[in-house]
């Protein structure tokens, strides 16, 4: 039953398309539809909007507001009669690596970057795929009139309004979520001097205009920023997410400006700040190794729960699919502190979790050191279902663990913002806690012997100071 209004929540993720139709006063979810996006970097966006129309058929009967969460820094390219240029390139895309090296040395290195924008570009950026289309493109981008990301684009699919938000204007690289201004100065130098038009960026709570059928369409937000509003983060409240890839974000009320490029200095969907470091390696490590191990998920959990902390003095730096922090570029795999003695499939699936989550505590320190506090980590994603992870976690984060009930919450966080929009209100509605399970601090002296290993095999291996990075 519900006892509000409706609103939906879009998440138009890399992957798929999924719909969330909520209660507006509690955040109860009455009903759900999701769709397939085809397997690739680049993609036109007329795919995004048919996987829309299919993931909400029959669904948004009733809701009077509707928010769109979606995948950040991919470039859509639109001419002046808002057709499109050329197919989008998604934040996957690395294609603009070369840019991304050329834009940090011409701007003047990381300090300047950070101190324009908030962080220091990576191939994921908007501005390095502009970068890299005005040079491999040129006649394209001589017909670009407008650049928009891809919730700007579905926002625009459904208003006929070309406007953004502060939290995915963040990862533009040509934004200043210090100042809530763009840098077209930036944006031209990356563009060969051009100049297209950008989104205007909305308030928070501001609307962007309404469907033809009436629905009020919110600010809408980035993927990150949106997750950050249905698990409702507060002061001292850390995220870390282990999907495919691992993320660690948080809120803060000063803008963080890291030179190192570890931490993107991110605007949220609130008007604060969302601090955030990201390594490709975290639910894969897992697979890697059930699969090696011959074993499934839930046999390296029970492998792994076996073994002592500490693996037995085994320690797996997990670089399995690469890194993405600037000082490990070209970083590969290894596992250190074998011995006869400790050559066990339970030592080793303990390991892969302990490396794991080793190296999101590292990229937690680096939050610590660009304006966030952590009291509490909120761990979500599908590796977060494992009972090991949830075993290991307080152990190796040093910080009570709160687990929340799985969900879509890139979409509930859209839907969320749809229900500020509508409200009205000064804060964003206070929906129903979700929390699932609740677990104290681990050891403090286990937790930092775990992680001192790990920094020193890193520092050994890859060369990482780690005086300058944690």
């Amino acid at each position: 039953m519900t006892t509000g209004p409706l609103v939906a929540g879009v998440d138009s993720s890399t992957q798929s398309t999924k719909v969330v139709v909520c209660d507006a006063a509690t955040g109860a979810v009455v009903r759900t539809g999701r769709a397939a996006h085809p397997d690739t970097t680049e993609v036109h966006p007329q795919v995004w909007w048919d996987a829309f129309l299919e993931a909400s058929a029959g669904l948004l009967d009733g809701v009077q507001a509707i928010g769109i969460g979606g995948q950040q820094h991919g470039m859509v390219t639109l001419d002046d009669s808002g057709e499109v240029v050329r197919p989008a390139l998604l934040w996957n895309d690395i294609r603009s690596a070369a840019a991304a090296g050329d834009l940090v040395a011409e701007l003047g290195g990381g300090d300047v970057w950070a101190e324009a924008v908030g962080s220091v570009p990576v191939p994921s950026f908007t501005v390095t795929k502009l970068r890299w289309m005005a040079e491999h493109e040129p006649e394209l981008a001589d017909r670009v009139a407008h650049v928009l990301l891809p919730h700007d684009w579905l926002t625009w699919k459904l208003t006929g309004e070309a406007v953004t938000d502060r939290g995915d204007a963040s990862g533009t690289g040509y934004f200043s979520p210090a100042t809530s201004t763009y840098r077209e100065d930036i944006l031209a130098k990356a563009f060969g001097g051009r100049t297209p038009r950008l989104p205007r960026v909305l308030d928070p709570r501001e609307t962007a205009g309404r469907t033809e059928d009436g629905i009020l369409v919110s600010a809408g937000t980035g993927d990150n920023m949106a997750a950050a509003l249905a698990l409702e983060l507060g002061e001292g409240d850390v995220a870390v997410s282990l999907g495919t890839s691992g993320t660690v974000f948080g809120v803060c009320e000063s803008a963080p400006a890291d030179p190192t490029g570890i931490v993107a200095g991110f605007a949220d969907a609130t008007g604060r700040f969302l601090p955030l470091a990201c390594t490709l390696n975290a639910a894969r490590v897992l697979t890697a190794t059930a699969t090696m191990l011959g074993t499934d998920l839930a046999g390296l959990d029970r492998l792994a729960l076996a073994a002592e902390p500490g693996a037995g003095g085994l320690t797996l730096l997990p670089y399995l699919d690469g890194e993405r922090t600037p000082n490990l570029p070209d970083a590969v795999g290894s596992l250190h502190g074998l011995r006869r003695t400790n050559m066990t499939p339970e030592n080793l699936a303990r390991a892969a979790v302990e490396g794991m989550l080793s190296g999101l505590a590292v990229a937690l320190d680096a939050l610590q050191d660009n304006g966030i506090t952590a009291r509490r980590v909120l761990l979500i994603g599908g590796a977060a279902q494992s009972e090991a992870v949830r075993a290991v976690a307080p152990t190796v984060f040093g910080l009570p663990i709160a687990v929340p009930e799985p969900a879509e919450h890139v979409a509930l966080g859209a839907a969320r913002q749809a229900a500020w929009a509508l409200g009205g209100t000064g804060e964003p509605p206070a929906w129903a806690g979700n929390i699932r399970l609740q677990l104290p601090a681990g050891d403090a002296a286990v937790a930092h012997e775990l992680r001192q290993r790990h920094l020193d095999i890193r520092e050994l291996v890859h060369h990482v100071d780690t005086r300058e990075d944690t």
